[in-house]
Parts: C-alpha cells; structure tokens; sequence
C-alpha cells in the first residue's frame, strides 16, 4: 500500500504539477491578438514568441537532457525558476509596450521571456518527471507517461477560461498583470512537484561515465532505429500542427462557425485522451511501435476521406462529408497527442533505461523543428493556393457577419500531410525495427 501511495505522491501527483502548469504555453492562441493590440505590433510579428518558445522547448531538451538524467531535482528546479520567471518577464515586456507603443524592446524582450526563457523551462519541466513515472510504474509505464503528457495536453482546456477570467476581471491592463498573477501560481505549483518528484529508493543510477555509456553512443547501437523514431515523430508532429493551426477556420469552413468555441474545446479533449488512451493501450502489445502504425494509418484515412470528399471545400453542404471533416481533426488531434506520450516508452523499449531522459531529449528536437515547420507550411500553403470566400455566419443574437475564408487552401494542406503521413508510415514499418519489451529491460 505504502508503495502506492509512493507511485502517486513521488511520481504521478508531481508529474502533473508539472505538465499542468508547462502546458499552458498553448494558451498563447487565447491572447496573442490581445498582446499585439496592447503594445502596437500585428499578431503575425507577436505570434513568433509561441513558435520560439517551441522551439526551444525542443533544443533545451535536446541539450540539457543531461542534467535530467543526473538530477531530476536540479532539472525540475531549473523548469520552476525559468518557466515562472520568463513569465513575469512577458508580463514585465507587455507593460512597458504598452506605455512605449510600438517599441521594438518590447517585442524582443516577449520573444526572449517567453520564447527563450520560457523555452528552457518547458523542455527540462516536460523531461524531468518521464522517466520518473516509468520506474514507479514499471509493469504500466504508457499509462504513467501517458497521465502526465495528458496533463500538459489538458491544461490549456484547464486554463484558458481561467485566463479569460482574468483577463475581463482585470480590465483593459488585465493582459499584463494576468502573467505576473500566473508567474506565481505556476511557481508554486511547479515547486512544489519540484519537492515531491523523487526516483524510487531501490533505484540505482547506471554508470554514465564508463565508455560507451552516454546518450549518444547507446543511440550509435541502433542508429536506424533512432532515425526511424525521430522521423515517424517529427512528421507526425508537423502533420498535426499544420491542420490544428488550421482548425478553427476548416470548422467555420464547414458551417459551424457558431459553434467553433465548443468543437474545439472537444479537440482539445481528443487530443489529451489520445495521449493517456494510446499510451495506455500501448502497455498490452509486444511491440509499443504497433500502436504507432495504428494512429498513422487512423491519420492516413481519415485525411484520405476528406480529400476524397473534397469535404471543406464542400462548405458543409453534405452533412456525411461534414462530420468526416470532424473525424480528421478529431482523430489528428489524438494522434498527435498519442504521439508525444509514446515516444519515451518506446525509446526505453528499444535502448532500456540507461541514459533515458538524455535519448528522450534529443528525440524533442524533432518538437522543436516541427514547432518551426508545421505551422508555417500550412500557413504557406493557404496562402499560396485558392483565394478567400465570404460565408454568412449568424450571430447568436440574430444578427449575421461575414467571414472571410479559403476552402481550397485549407483543403490543399491536407495533400501535402497525407504525403507525410505516409513517410511516417513507412519509417514506422521499415526503419523501427521490433524489440521484445523484456530483452530491453536485460539492457537496462
């Protein structure tokens, strides 16, 4: 009972303080316009400080997924100070653009703050509990690392109406004072899974310093292998943002304009029950690459439907093609979410646990690529092919307005995703070779 109890106090609860509070870098979507209204820039020059911040998500993984690996205490720590801090930071920069309209200083101290800073605080805060949650729970370790990435994939559903909250209690200086308000609320609850998150007692480190021992000469074994993984995750990443970037406008594409706020609320719950469901269902197979193949081949049809229907630029006149079109954002909304909560279970499958958080870090460079390509390709895209339409949107109070969107452009991503799709498919199925879960804990 007492080592339950541990599952949950040492690794499970602090996990989720953790995800929890780094997940809300999603939120940036909420406010963005608000940011560059209040201190004189267009949302396109502000929307830089989100893909920044993914960015370094990735490459501070990548690089400091070392001092995880040491010390989970120090690493978790550094993810505190940095994620509360460069949020203060952006809250500081919103101000001072807001008394120095159109300042440059403000829009570079917002990239730097929540970009870079923030950046150092996602990548070690999102490391830090994984491997954690795969030594308490051993016999179930999708289900842990899938509850914990649910969380950072949930807390934007969690936090947005808090934010929106705030933002209307607090008036027209509400944008700032919303981050400094949050800086020190995310401190604490990050702190305080900072203090809770602890190995399990009977846990001995491997030696790393020994020849052959590090991160990367244990990837040198199966390099294939890693480069199958890495691909197969980056490509699913950038599918996945390329279509969720365009989410909301494919919704009102399809006539449901009035209700865009509900479905993706609905998305987003799709998108945390894909990474603790796929993770979970992941345990029961031998091979955890299997569950990969399944989520893919969910991606290919569903995108494949859709361009067969042509259903967004149908325009919601054919209601089957209509809820095909919610199939797709749903079902690429919990493979992507799958995505992120499977890699470092399949990675322990495939290398043990030696060096785990070191490998899993370098694995979210392909985050931090994809955070630069997914969203620009799609936006590229839209903005290259078909041209916008006017669509009668009726009010809630009776009243219309006119939206202005482009069927054929978001229509035209989905043929360049299938393409990736399918390259995801094929690394899957011929660069990651399979590996029995128990000759992996022999390596271990």
């Amino acid at each position: 009972m007492k080592n339950i109890q541990n599952k949950w106090i040492r690794a499970a609860i602090p996990a989720l303080l953790l995800h929890c509070s780094i997940g809300t870098v999603y939120c940036w979507s909420i406010f963005s316009q608000e940011i560059a209204d209040y201190i004189g820039f267009s949302k396109g020059a502000t929307e830089w400080a989100f893909s920044f911040a993914i960015f370094f998500l990735g490459m501070s993984a990548a690089f400091l997924g070392n001092i995880v690996e040491k010390d989970i205490h120090k690493s978790s720590l550094i993810a505190s100070i940095c994620f509360a801090a460069g949020m203060a930071g952006t809250g500081f920069f919103i101000w001072y653009g807001g008394a120095h309209k159109g300042s440059i200083l403000s829009l570079i101290g917002i990239y730097v703050c929540y970009g870079f800073i923030m950046g150092i605080g996602l990548g070690t805060g999102y490391l830090s509990p994984v491997k954690t949650l795969m030594l308490w729970f051993e016999d179930r370790k999708g289900l842990a690392t899938g509850l914990a990435v649910a969380g950072f994939g949930a807390a934007k559903a969690i936090a947005s109406p808090i934010m929106q909250a705030l933002l209307d209690t607090l008036g027209k200086d509400g944008i700032y004072q919303m981050f400094l308000i949050l800086a020190v609320v995310y401190f604490i609850m990050m702190f305080a899974g900072h203090l809770l998150l602890a190995k399990p007692a009977g846990w001995h480190e491997p030696a790393t310093t020994e020849k052959g021992a590090r991160a990367i000469d244990v990837i040198k074994q199966k390099p294939v292998t890693f480069i199958g993984i890495w691909l197969m995750f980056y490509l699913n990443i950038t599918c996945g943002l390329a279509l969720i970037s365009q989410e909301k406008m494919i919704i009102k594409c399809i006539g449901l304009a009035g209700i865009v706020g509900i479905l993706s609320s609905v998305t987003a719950v799709f998108n945390a029950g894909g990474r603790l469901g796929f993770s979970a269902w992941a345990d029961t197979f031998k091979d955890r690459n299997t569950i990969y193949k399944i989520m893919l081949i969910l991606s290919i049809a569903a995108t494949g439907l859709v361009i067969v229907t042509q259903g967004i630029t149908d325009k919601g006149e054919h209601t089957l093609f209509m809820i095909l079109v919610l199939i797709l954002l749903f079902v690429v909304n919990a493979g992507y979410g799958g995505g992120f909560s499977n890699v470092p279970t399949l990675l322990s499958d495939h290398y043990g646990m030696k060096n785990i958080s070191a490998i899993h870090g370098i694995t979210l460079s392909a985050w931090a690529i994809a955070g630069l390509t997914g969203n620009q390709m799609a936006t590229f895209i839209v903005n290259h092919f078909g041209k916008e339409e006017p669509i009668l949107h009726e009010l809630a109070d009776g009243t219309s307005e006119t939206i202005m969107v482009n069927p054929t452009g978001y229509q035209a991503v989905l043929y360049v995703t299938i393409v990736l799709y399918v390259i995801a498919l094929l690394s899957s199925l011929f660069l990651v070779n399979f590996k029995k879960k128990k000759e992996a804990k022999e390596q271990a």
